[in-house]
């Protein structure tokens, strides 16, 4: 190689680094490991690990602690499926389509609309998406957006909007829930409200919707799609788009991600829907026939007509929410929903019984599965009771302060159908150990 390229020695190809940064000897690192060596030093390293889902986890803010079926992770992990790929010859990928478009099928049921596109990235920029779309179907430039919706995505759209001149207005929360005032006028392209919103607080959609059509804008639900086995499903409500993420679909938490998003939305805009989606058709022997039906993005339009400049779908994380739901159905769903919520009030009641120092922060608010809790003493004292949950094996409590300056003293706790009794209590004890009170008997 020194031959080919003309230099005369190892040293001379590392000539232009000064000197005094060059290494006079070996590294002083000890030697390398055997095979088996590494192992036993990755394993040791790897039980260090403390999984939210191998714990007690009160853990909420837009990702929960859910179970799904063992089939979910069997099939998902077939060679057929095991790809993040994107089929970019639909006609051979017969299957992919098939398992997209019950994907789809089944998003739009559940979300009440009449069609879903094959995902997103994430319900962060789902959102920012329908801000987009808003915008391109009404022709103006103002996104109203509850204070109440997820930090991440309200991040989100900052970030897409802030250079395209499109102003983005929050509306604040008072007591819990979305105060609109005069934010909504004729200027505005779209309303974003969270359901529930992030602080566990369940909103008026009717209202959403009044403040919307009263003004020729379009209504936007972010979505926690367990809460549909209880909740009413936004687009019955009269929502326009309804998107959201599917972490709680049969999907780890994983420290945070992958995930997927979704995106639904009313037949008349299926042109402006971004990504693509997946349409059921007859070939010429007049058998089923899976097709990408709409791709109004970069990679298959000139970008000027593009919709989106989303370049794929996240199709093998999107396969195992398809399993997960074909494998719990709406009963199942609905069983889901009411167990979570019934752990949720078995917490509230065990911590308001346990201590005065913790209460509701919004009593009169109605809430899922997850609440808002005042706690007494502040910051301080909420990173104490965090620090005595994690001394319980417990994961828990999440400070709402560093996205609400005036929520210093409020941190929200969230229950799924996997919190146990035993979970509960121990987070009774680290009440107990956090606020130096004896649990009432």
């Amino acid at each position: 190689m020194l031959q080919t390229i003309g230099a005369p020695s190892v040293q001379a190809l590392f000539e232009s680094i000064p000197e005094k940064l060059q290494l006079s000897g070996p590294l002083k690192i000890e030697g390398g490991f055997s095979e088996s060596a590494l192992t036993r030093h990755m394993d040791a390293l790897g039980r260090t690990n403390r999984p939210a889902a191998s714990h007690g986890c009160f853990l909420g803010g837009g990702f929960y602690d859910h179970d799904w079926p063992a089939l979910v992770d069997h099939l998902s992990g077939r060679s057929e499926f095991l790809t993040a790929y994107t089929p970019y010859q639909p006609e051979c990928s017969q299957g992919t389509l098939q398992a997209i478009y019950e994907f789809q099928s089944m998003i739009a049921e559940l979300c009440g609309c009449e069609v879903a596109n094959a995902s997103m990235y994430d319900g962060a920029s789902a959102c920012a998406e329908a801000a987009l779309m808003a915008v391109g179907q009404t022709r103006r430039r103002k996104i109203v957006v509850s204070a109440g919706l997820h930090p991440h995505s309200r991040e989100t759209l900052d970030t897409y909007l802030k250079h395209l001149e499109i102003e983005l207005v929050e509306a604040p929360l008072v007591d819990g829930v979305t105060q609109w005032g005069d934010s909504v006028d004729d200027q505005t392209a779209a309303v974003f409200v969270q359901q529930p919103n992030f602080l566990g607080v369940i909103e008026d959609l009717d209202d959403v919707c009044h403040q919307a059509k009263t003004h020729g804008a379009l209504s936007v639900a972010s979505l926690y799609p367990i809460a549909t086995g209880l909740l009413r499903s936004p687009g019955h409500a009269g929502i326009d788009l309804v998107v959201g993420d599917g972490q709680s679909l049969g999907v780890p938490l994983g420290l945070g991600g992958p995930s997927f998003g979704f995106f639904a939305t009313r037949q008349k805009y299926v042109r402006k829907i971004p990504g693509r989606l997946v349409g059921l058709s007859r070939d010429g022997e007049g058998r089923r026939a899976y097709t990408l039906t709409f791709q109004t993005r970069e990679q298959h339009i000139r970008r000027e007509k593009a919709t989106s400049n989303i370049c794929t779908n996240n199709a093998l994380i999107a396969l195992r929410g398809c399993m997960h739901m074909a494998a719990l159905g709406p009963k199942g769903l609905e069983e889901i929903a009411c167990l979570s919520r019934q752990r949720t009030l078995d917490m509230v009641e065990a911590v308001t019984r346990s201590t005065t120092a913790l209460s509701l922060a919004f009593p009169e608010q109605a809430f899922f599965n997850e609440v808002t809790f005042r706690a007494e003493g502040g910051a301080d004292a909420i990173q104490r009771f965090k620090a005595a949950l994690k001394e319980q094996g417990c994961h828990g409590v999440l400070p709402l302060s560093p996205w609400y300056e005036d929520m210093t003293d409020l941190f929200t706790l969230a229950c799924t159908e996997k919190t146990r009794p035993e979970d509960i209590g121990k987070l009774i004890k680290a009440v107990e150990s956090a606020f130096q009170m004896e649990v009432a008997q």
